[in-house]
């Protein structure tokens, strides 16, 4: 059974928000649809249930092989990860959840095993469904195994509202203070930690999973290591979150029929290579010890070999603890921990990926910090389809060539790309949710192909990286007074509303878009800024006597790469030794062809085919100078361009024509502006720096300070915030 998904780990909304989210007793639809789920359950008799249950496991698991038993991208370790406690390779904990008075019968069973084979586990119990008694808790305790609360009655009445779980929070906590236990597991793996940071008096929960697609709540954390739900300052101090790793018991041998434990070994092997934390959540309820089986149970011999399994395998490398013994470790390391769950994020764009430095910096540093990152954009001839770059899962589901004259075949492929976007969309969000979805404009209404993630609880971030009625005004030359104009203003504005929040590429677009199309408060500004992780500096391998200017990126009117070519034709006598070197392609790449010729620039201009993104900075560190010709009565009057700063970061001087953009974010101390449009002007400026080394050092030293004072590092933090609070205020 799928369900959307609920409330995530993270940092709280403002308390207003928060209030008028929870006031309310009225359930969620996902609680609704569970609820009903489960009382029609209990109609049933059990082996119809169980039939039921098999019949819908068995048919998911040939959709989910590649992310179930083994998530690749869930065994990257945090950063700053320093290993287990005496150098162990791996953790190996033992849980249980004892959901019946059946379950408890068999405890005693259950820990006789482990103590032959020399291990020790915790016991996950229901205080309120059955008796028990402070006797047995002493013997566990004397024995040395772990008692934990598993819910107060195993029913989905704790996730009614938080009003409710408050109140059932106060029984749960005074149940912990009776049994001295700190570890908490919810009932059916139905979670809201946020709830449970704020609530409950612990030092660990286990209620999530790296991977398990067959559970109510199918979306895992995606990593194979605890990590720290951080306190908000409340009192209380926040806690570690422990995800179980291995195949729940039931689901495994009940539910998809394994007769051995394979999977279990595999996903044991799988662990202990990248020194994660194995945890295993069984229950003695389905453990049969005698010769019949009924429908619900399995063998308990199966559990007996795989701890033969760990013990022979991996005697004496992995750490063997109980889950407080975790939590008490990680909270002495709090710098090798990652500091709340990972993240799935979804970018779309109607770009390529490879080129796009933009969307390849927000899924790089995502990465980076522990989330799963897809990326769905368009490919060029050669690519493959699907490809890792970087940690980035790149789907390339569209080919496309940059030859666009008309308004009809530009509109006709974006919406080819809505449609197949929004498809692989919902397949890979039914296959494993999405937490967020990033989706790229242009176009705007791209984000309406996340219907399916959004229905199911993800979070949507539209970014504008281009205001596109403005853009395409631009690019088709019309007028701001045509039908066409006025209906992408309309969907601009809707297609805003339809998104959770709003990221805009400078903060002249943001005044605009506030007094046109989005409340203030429902938009950020992350301006294009470098990352260093790419653009680090370059050494120079090019020594002759050149001087080369270099331009690598679109072909688009708004450029102002033709106005280059009519300077490079004024100073063609006067510097025989420059060359204009132009890495790109677009609408306007023909043309600039033609134009060259009819300039007779011959060899003094070198039209090259786009470079991947991770070449520009040697390219950009073997030429003498950097150009941003835009025109300032178009589009490119407001649009910001990063090249710049690319540009800076080599410690190349940078030329850049005096746009309301580049004037409100750089001045005359680290840019040499030149009037835009006029290309004897801009001939004079290259003509000027040329013969002037100490004048080009001069701005390569203010450029490169520029680039330190900001770098993607040191704004970074707040897109890594907005995705937090996005998946907060799920």
């Amino acid at each position: 059974m799928r369900v959307p998904k609920y409330p995530h780990s993270g940092p709280l909304p403002p308390r207003g928000e928060e209030e008028s989210r929870t006031a309310s007793n009225t359930p969620s639809p996902p609680m609704r649809n569970l609820r009903l789920y489960y009382s029609l359950k209990t109609m049933l008799p059990r082996p119809f249930q169980i039939r039921l249950r098999q019949m819908a496991a068995r048919r998911k698991r040939r959709h989910v092989a590649d992310v179930w038993p083994i998530l690749e991208s869930a065994g990257q370790a945090p950063e700053g990860w320093k290993g287990w406690p005496e150098g162990k390779r791996f953790a190996l904990v033992l849980t249980h959840d004892v959901e019946t008075r059946r379950g408890l019968d068999r405890c005693r069973m259950l820990m006789d095993v482990e103590e032959r084979k020399g291990f020790r586990s915790a016991f996950n119990f229901v205080p309120q469904r059955y008796d028990l008694t402070h006797a047995m808790r002493e013997e566990m305790a004397q024995r040395g195994f772990e008692i934990a609360i598993h819910g107060l009655r195993h029913d989905l009445s704790l996730f009614r509202s938080e009003k409710e779980f408050k109140r059932q929070a106060v029984q749960i906590n005074d149940y912990l203070d009776q049994w001295g236990a700190r570890g908490f597991r919810c009932p059916y793996m139905i979670r809201n930690l946020n709830w449970i940071r704020d609530h409950l008096s612990i030092e660990y929960d286990s209620s999530t999973f790296d991977t398990d697609p067959f559970e109510p709540r199918p979306e895992g954390v995606n990593t194979i290591f605890p990590f720290m739900i951080n306190s908000t300052g409340n009192g209380r101090p926040g806690y570690v979150e422990m995800p179980c790793t291995l195949p729940q018991d039931l689901c495994l041998f009940v539910l998809l029929g394994e007769s051995g434990i394979e999977v279990w070994k595999r996903k044991l092997d799988w662990i202990a290579a990248r020194g994660g934390m194995a945890l295993i959540d069984t229950h003695p309820d389905y453990m049969s010890c005698g010769a019949a089986v009924l429908s619900d149970e399995y063998p308990a011999r199966l559990y007996e070999e795989f701890l033969e399994y760990a013990r022979s395998r991996y005697g004496g490398q992995y750490w063997h603890a109980l889950p407080r013994a975790v939590a008490t470790f990680c909270r002495s390391n709090p710098e090798s921990v990652r500091h709340g769950s990972p993240k799935r994020v979804c970018m779309v764009a109607y770009s390529f990926y490879d080129t796009d430095g933009r969307i390849m910096r927000y899924a790089e540093t995502l990465v980076r910090e522990g989330h799963t990152v897809d990326a769905i954009s368009l490919g060029r001839e050669g690519q493959p389809q699907h490809e890792v770059v970087n940690g980035v899962g790149v789907e390339r589901i569209q080919r496309r060539t940059r030859d666009e004259k008309g308004q009809f075949t530009y509109l006709a492929r974006m919406i080819r790309f809505f449609f197949t976007s929004s498809w692989t969309l919902a397949l890979k969000h039914s296959r494993i949710p999405y937490d967020v979805v990033h989706v790229h404009s242009v176009p705007d209404f791209e984000v309406f192909a996340a219907w399916f993630p959004k229905l199911g609880g993800a979070r949507l971030i539209l970014d504008i990286h281009d205001l596109v009625p403005e853009f395409y005004a631009s690019k088709f030359r019309v007028g701001t007074s045509s039908l066409a104009y006025k209906i992408l203003l309309l969907l601009e504005r809707v297609s805003a509303h339809f998104a959770d929040h709003v990221i805009i590429a400078n903060d002249i677009w943001r005044d605009r878009l506030v007094g046109r199309s989005i409340p203030a408060e429902k938009c950020t500004v992350v301006l294009n800024n470098v990352d260093p992780a790419v653009f680090f500096r370059r050494e120079r391998t090019r020594d002759d006597d050149r001087f080369i200017v270099v331009y690598p990126g679109g072909l688009q009117w708004h450029q102002g790469v033709d106005i280059v070519l009519r300077a490079f034709a004024r100073i063609a006598e006067r510097l025989p030794n420059t060359e204009f070197h132009v890495y790109g392609d677009g609408s306007e790449r023909e043309a600039l062809k033609q134009l060259a010729c009819d300039l007779h620039l011959d060899s003094r201009f070198q039209l090259k085919e786009p470079v991947p993104f991770r070449e520009v900075p040697l390219i950009m560190a073997n030429a003498d100078l950097g150009i941003v010709a835009k025109r300032a009565d178009s589009f490119g009057n407001e649009a910001y361009s990063t090249k710049i700063m690319e540009y800076m970061s080599q410690g190349i001087p940078v030329v850049v024509s005096r746009t309301k953009i580049d004037t409100y974010y750089f001045d005359d101390s680290v840019v040499r502006f030149f009037e835009s449009g006029n290309d004897a002007e801009l001939a004079e400026t290259i003509v000027g720096l040329s013969k002037d080394p100490e004048l080009r050092r001069k701005f390569s030293d203010s450029g490169l300070a520029y680039v330190a004072r900001n770098d993607w590092n040191l704004k970074k933090h707040e897109y890594l915030e907005l995705v937090e609070s996005a998946c907060n205020a799920r």
